[in-house]
């Protein structure tokens, strides 16, 4: 036994051999950390979804989720997803929104009972420079109210020129949806027991193009478009997408001159006329 520990002491002395005893302790250490890593990365969490669709200001309970099993590192690349029940449940569906059946909840998703936005005037998301329009829609031209508020969408012309020729071409780019409304003037995403139909879809474009897209409406037909989520995600400017279009509307228009203008020209004038 005395000699076992008398080889044993000059084998641990040398140095060589304290250093590969190190080396493949290293090694030993950077394979458990990264066998754990791996593991942890694969490692299936279970994350909440819709079990239906969701509208509008819904309070949601333990009946509207269930769970799936997704793994560790495809969680770890979604952002702002929520993870637990406890995140959901007596918590309201942000109003104008709408969470589709079998889709994950994410934190813009939900809101609390008392701060989630009730009752809200349209106007009240209308940014400063823009004016309101409203465009008659339906289930089919809303594709199956797949237009939600938030939305970026463009809109196209529909008409008939002076040869009797059919127009259509697309008109104006990247508008705000700001609500989707029934005959009744609610929301159609709002939690209701009946569902709601699609009458009139809102929006807002800069002041100056205002006039025209009225024109537009009244000459022709205005045909909203939905985009996809990268268009909303990263919207562009409102701008008129068609120079043709814009002409062909123009020469249709008449143009009126400025009220006040033509008011104050009046009272500025020459009095002793």
């Amino acid at each position: 036994m005395g000699n076992i520990l008398e080889r044993l002491k000059h084998f641990l002395k040398n140095k060589n051999t304290v250093t590969i005893l190190v080396v493949f302790a290293g090694i030993f250490m950077l394979y458990m950390v990264y066998n754990w890593r791996v593991q942890k990365a694969t490692e299936p969490i279970k994350i909440p979804y819709a079990k239906n669709t969701l509208a509008s200001r819904h309070l949601i309970t333990s009946e509207d989720i269930g769970y799936i099993e997704v793994s560790g590192s495809v969680v770890a690349k979604m952002k702002n997803v929520i993870r637990t029940s406890g995140a959901l449940i007596g918590k309201e569906i942000t109003y104008g929104n709408a969470v589709q059946q079998n889709s994950f909840f994410f934190k813009s998703d939900v809101a609390d009972s008392k701060t989630n936005k009730k009752n809200s005037s349209i106007l009240s998301d209308l940014e400063s420079g823009y004016t309101p329009v409203y465009v008659e829609v339906d289930l089919h031209t809303t594709y199956g109210n797949a237009i939600y508020p938030g939305n970026y969408i463009d809109l196209w012309f529909e008409g008939t020129n002076e040869n009797y020729d059919k127009i259509y071409g697309k008109f104006i780019t990247s508008i705000k949806v700001l609500d989707v409304i029934d005959r009744d003037v609610k929301s159609v995403f709002e939690t209701s027991a009946e569902a709601r139909k699609p009458k009139e879809l809102v929006f807002a474009v800069p002041n100056e193009m205002y006039p025209i897209l009225y024109n537009a409406g009244k000459i022709g037909k205005l045909v909203p478009v939905p985009r996809n989520k990268s268009y909303s995600k990263n919207p562009e400017e409102t701008k008129i997408a068609s120079e043709y279009l814009q002409d062909f509307i123009l020469s249709k228009s008449a143009s009126i001159p400025d009220t006040e203008s033509s008011v104050s020209n009046v009272i500025g004038g020459d009095t002793n006329e």
